[in-house]
């Protein structure tokens, strides 16, 4: 596992060192190919300056906002419709009416409404993360096997305490995959709406350098969002591990 990490970074290494032989050589036009030196060098200064830490900030509230909003409504609105065909009817035609349309086009809609502010992006961030959340959720919950929720039956559970004990549990992983399909979405569609409007942010900064010619600083921005979506999705593993450790240990004991 160390050997292929090491490989993957590798890899960048390589990529970089000749990035950087080829910008040098002017074997491509180092205003918009800079030397990967250079955009290190920004990269270093901007965050001990605390300018990219800052707007990577501000996004991350804004994403983190839409993110948790759609886990609180979706999951328990995937366990009322996964546990009830009448409530599964009644949604069913609204759900997919909405889950095909693009999260882009709801930014003009959103911005109509709500303006530029944070409330946009957050709004912007839930729709995108609703539909992976509630999809994977009714499906884990139809997905409990009979026999176990027979049995809860037979021990006289009631509803809410078959819903608490069995069925949340057994479709944990499955909501779990849902969560982690909607985080490197959460995180897109943030950077989306920040370049379509919004004064402040990542995304902003991004297409603000990209725009004054600022080529390093907008590389030197994307370097920092690329950094922090592989820890975000690294920190989301350790911790469906962390949740999901009964359920590695219980297929562990069915092979």
């Amino acid at each position: 596992m160390i050997l292929k990490k090491s490989e993957g970074f590798l890899f960048f290494l390589i990529l970089a060192f000749f990035w950087e032989v080829i910008s040098r050589a002017q074997l491509i036009s180092p205003l918009y190919f800079p030397p990967v030196s250079k955009i290190a060098v920004i990269l270093y200064h901007l965050t001990l300056s605390g300018a990219l830490p800052g707007e990577v900030l501000k996004s991350f509230t804004r994403m983190g906002g839409g993110y948790v909003m759609a886990i609180l409504v979706m999951v328990p609105l995937g366990i009322l419709m996964g546990i009830s065909r009448h409530w599964y009817h009644f949604f069913e035609p609204l759900v997919e009416l909405l889950r095909p349309i693009p999260p882009p086009a709801i930014v003009p809609v959103a911005m109509l409404f709500l303006g530029i502010g944070n409330m946009m992006k957050v709004f912007v961030v839930f729709f995108a993360c609703s539909f992976p959340i509630l999809i994977n959720t009714i499906d884990g919950v139809r997905s409990v096997h009979p026999v176990l929720i027979d049995t809860a039956r037979s021990f006289g559970l009631g509803r809410y305490r078959l819903v608490q004990k069995i069925i949340v549990p057994a479709a944990t992983p499955q909501i779990m995959s849902g969560l982690r399909t909607s985080l490197p979405i959460s995180l897109i569609v943030t950077i989306l709406a920040e370049m379509i409007g919004s004064v402040d942010g990542i995304g902003h900064y991004i297409l603000k350098m990209q725009r004054s010619f600022d080529i390093p600083e907008m590389y030197a921005g994307i370097v920092m969002l690329g950094i922090v979506g592989y820890w975000l999705n690294k920190i989301f593993i350790k911790l469906d591990r962390s949740i999901l450790a009964w359920h590695a240990g219980w297929r562990s004991a069915g092979k």
